[in-house]
């Protein structure tokens, strides 16, 4: 066999893609992940310092199971790699008692039994002074919440892999996925691969090398901005807590001061469609900035509008917002998470088992049915 054929392929290796290397060389498997970029790279959607990570879900109840199984696996990641990846902060999620957000963290939480307090806006005021609340919002609060580091998560999957056996070929720019009766061959402008079974987790490039997504996909430009703010309040160390409020202007989150950076916030909402993402405009859009400085102005008076820094990262949505993790319909060899919407990261963990399950042909615990390609035919 040639010395580029293994048992398994993970093409990718973001937040979704590292994991997977990980759980697959952990197995003892003959497994190498590729990559266009260096591991922990700022070209895609796993990178800007910081990721939310919360247990009572929104968006639908069926996330829940999944993301306490992220908990424990960031934890597992932490303890064998010997570095934190999880801080633990609490979330304040606001907004109006009739909306999206509020109503859909309860739902989650009574549906599961989780612990969280409902507060009303004068309640979350006199508790968290730092912090300003809409009349009309009402404000639920949740413990087992926090943030990620996110190119610490990368770098120690991979690392993790690494020292497991896996091997990992970066400046590998994926030009087609072929598959016949023979194994699967995945081409690179380097060279060719072949494998047994292929995970793909290729974020906003995963359209462009499965035809059955082509039309499923779409990616959207999101800048992250930072703004200096008294630690003595909005740090980490002060108690502050992570945040995310539903406004009338749209959906928007941040983190306490964790370093030099300041305060990280942004928009969740909205975005400009990106075209190609090799080429997606990074510069700072000064009219983006002076939209989360009036979020701050209105809901964190205590924030300074002095900015810090600036990134641009990008989602990659699926029709409905829900994750696309599934078999190719023309070879179930190939699987793929894609589509993970801008609220993936912090499943990536436990997403990384559910695909090596998948390709190992090992029934997963959890209830996948949200995520599958056929949801979106009826």
């Amino acid at each position: 066999m040639s010395k580029r054929h293994f048992d398994y392929l993970v093409l990718g290796l973001g937040g979704a893609g590292s994991a997977a290397l990980y759980h697959l060389a952990r197995r003892g498997l003959h497994v190498a992940g590729l990559d266009r970029f260096p591991i922990a790279h700022d070209r895609g959607s796993s990178h800007g310092h910081t990721r939310l990570i919360r247990q009572s879900y929104f968006e639908h109840p069926s996330y829940v199971p999944l993301v306490q199984r992220a908990f424990e696996l960031w934890e597992q990641v932490s303890e064998d790699h010997g570095r934190d990846v999880y801080y633990e902060t609490g979330i304040i999620e606001a907004g109006p008692e009739e909306g999206e957000l509020v109503p859909g963290v309860l739902a989650s939480a009574a549906e599961h039994g989780l612990e969280v307090e409902h507060l009303t806006s004068e309640q979350a005021a006199q508790r968290w002074p730092q912090f300003s609340f809409a009349p009309e919002h009402s404000v639920v609060y949740e413990q087992r919440a926090g943030f990620l580091l996110v190119e610490q998560c990368v770098s120690a999957h991979v690392e993790l892999a690494q020292w497991a056996g896996a091997e990992t070929f970066c400046d590998q720019s994926i030009t087609s996925i072929e598959s016949d009766a023979g194994p699967v061959r995945v081409n690179t402008t380097r060279g060719a691969f072949t494998a047994e079974r292929v995970v793909v987790t290729l974020g906003t490039w995963a359209s462009e090398l499965l035809p059955e997504l082509s039309q499923q996909l779409t990616v959207l430009r999101k800048p992250l901005h930072w703004f200096d703010a008294d630690e003595s309040q909005y740090s980490r160390k002060s108690g502050c807590p992570s945040f995310l409020f539903e406004t009338e202007a749209g959906h928007y989150y941040g983190f306490p001061a964790s370093d030099w950076r300041g305060l990280k916030v942004a928009r969740h909402t909205g975005g400009d469609l990106v075209q190609d993402p090799l080429t997606v405009d990074r510069t700072l859009d000064l009219e983006e900035r002076d939209d989360v400085r009036r979020f701050l102005k209105k809901y964190l008076p205590g924030v300074t509008d002095t900015p810090t820094d600036h990134t641009v990262c990008m989602y990659t949505m699926s029709p409905d917002g829900h994750f696309m993790i599934d078999q190719c319909e023309d070879d179930p060899r190939i699987v793929y998470a894609a589509g993970l919407s801008g609220h993936g990261f912090k499943f990536t963990s436990a997403l990384g088992e559910v695909l090596a399950d998948m390709a190992t042909d090992t029934k997963s615990c959890f209830d996948l049915s949200l995520f599958q390609r056929s949801r979106l035919k009826n």
